[in-house]
Parts: C-alpha cells; structure tokens; sequence
C-alpha cells in the first residue's frame, strides 16, 4: 500500500446481529465492526473437505496476488495465492491488511468469491469505490506479486453449507458471497435446489455475466438487451419461486446495499417467505 486515502470498500462485512427489517425480524449481518467468527472447529466439514481448527483462520497470513481479471469496467477479481488457508465455506469472508511505508494499516472485510477447494488460492472480487483506499489500491497498484496479509475465514452467519435449497438475491457487488454459493454447488454436482436472482444497472455491469447459467436469473435496472424488460426487482420474479418451493423450502440469502436489503426482504416476505429464513448482509 503506498499511499492514504480516506473512502471504503464495498462488499464490506462483520459480525452478525439479530435485527428488525421494517418491523420483521430477520436474521441480518450488518457493517461497520470487525466481523468475528462464532461457528465450531467442524464449520469446514463441506463434503470432500477436512475439519480445520480455529488457530489457522485466527492468525494473519502473508497472500501472494497472482492474478487479476476484469469482470466489468468498475470491478475485478483478485486471485490470491494463501498455502495455509483453512478453507471456507460459501458466503464467509475474509479481513484483508495492507501496511503502508509509514506504518499507516488499512483493513477491510471482503467477501470470497471462490468456491471452497484444497487449491491454495481464494479469489475476491472489488467494485472500484471513488477515494476507496484498498479498493483503490487493488484496482491502480496491485501487480501480481504483490503480497497482501489476510486473516480468515470469518463468520459462519451468511454461509450456505450446501446441504438445503438455497434462494439468492443479490445486487451489484453483492453478487460475490452468492457466486461462492453457485461455484460450489457446480463443483460438487450437489442436487440441492438453488436459484439466483441478480440485480444490475446494465449488461455491461453485471459481474460473472459470462458464467451465469440456468439457475439465475438477471435483472436490469437501467438498460437491457432487446426483450428484456428494464426495472427494479420486483414480485413478478421472487413469487413463482415461492409459490413452487422445493421439499423443505427455501434457506433465503440476499446481499447488496441497504437499499437493496430492504426492498428485497420485504418482496420474500410477501411472497410468503419464512422471516426466520431469511439471511441479509448488507453494505453501503
């Protein structure tokens, strides 16, 4: 990190809180606090996977950048290579530190965007935040090669083990904890019902465009291609999905700004939606 900025990074996460969402309860997770992990020392027993203790995830490690890909003209996804990492599982994140030359220390929460494997890499992906200083740094100085500290995972509250049908909704950046939720019912062929509903300004914005399949579906709030009608999120597309619900129903997931968190809590709701299965993380 070279220099200081004052702003903040999106996709920002922390500690969970039981809260109220427009007069329903619901079980929410919140910005602005360091977030802190309450699961048990089994919370990596993802099928295929070995439990892990606490003392690898607790502790900063030194992450090596390896990659870089550009998801939209605002956001990218980071690569980074972390040979102790103690796996994760899908919806945790991460505390990130980077030191600059005189000793100022920024650190950020950031969601994992990679599906839990025994690689050795992880991969988050960050909007560029106008003044964000790790954001900022991310997408103007970060070159492969460069090392980052890392600290993680963190909280079992937004993760999905894969083992119940899982609905998401997302919006911009909030897309990245529910494509770690996708990735990894892909790479393990898990038969767990799972939807996505995505909200973006644009084609051109919306993150992972190119490896969305039939278990999502788009929205766009400002323009669309041909056919595709342009608006807000609405009950047209959130009811048919509670009006046939799988065996057991559905565990619901929604991420994006507080805005975002709002609007789509209330349409799960009326649409029939257990208040007490549903799980928000919002930011902004």
């Amino acid at each position: 990190m070279t220099s200081r900025a004052s702003g903040r990074a999106t996709a920002i996460t922390s500690g969970a809180t039981r809260g109220r969402n427009s007069g329903t309860a619901v079980t929410e997770q919140t910005h602005g606090t360091p977030g802190t992990s309450s699961a048990s020392p089994a919370r990596f027993a993802v099928p295929g996977r070995i439990a892990v203790s606490e003392q690898v995830a607790a502790e900063w490690q030194t992450a090596t950048l390896t990659e870089v890909r550009r998801e939209t003209p605002h956001a990218s996804t980071f690569r980074l290579a972390v040979p102790r990492w103690a796996g994760h599982l899908p919806g945790q994140h991460l505390m990130l530190r980077l030191t600059a030359e005189d000793g100022y220390v920024a650190q950020r929460h950031y969601s994992l965007a990679s599906a839990p494997d025994d690689s050795g890499y992880i991969e988050l992906t960050l909007d560029r935040v106008p003044d964000g200083e790790v954001s900022g740094w991310f997408h103007t100085v970060a070159r492969p090669g460069d090392s980052i500290e890392v600290r993680g995972p963190l909280s079992g509250f937004f993760a999905w083990p894969g083992d119940r049908p899982a609905l998401l909704l997302g919006a911009g950046s909030g897309i990245v904890p529910l494509m770690s939720m996708v990735r990894h019912h892909r790479a393990r062929g898990l038969s767990v019902p799972l939807r996505m509903l995505v909200s973006a300004r644009g084609p051109e914005e919306l993150i992972y465009a190119g490896e969305l399949g039939a278990e999502t579906t788009a929205v766009f709030t400002r323009s669309a291609p041909a056919g595709v009608p342009v608006g807000r999120m609405s009950a047209a597309h959130v009811a048919p999905l509670l009006a046939e619900q799988p065996p057991g129903g559905w565990e619901a997931y929604v991420c994006g700004s507080n805005g975002f968190a709002e609007h789509a809590s209330r349409l799960l709701v009326a649409a029939g939606q257990p208040v007490d299965r549903i799980r928000i993380e919002r930011f902004g």
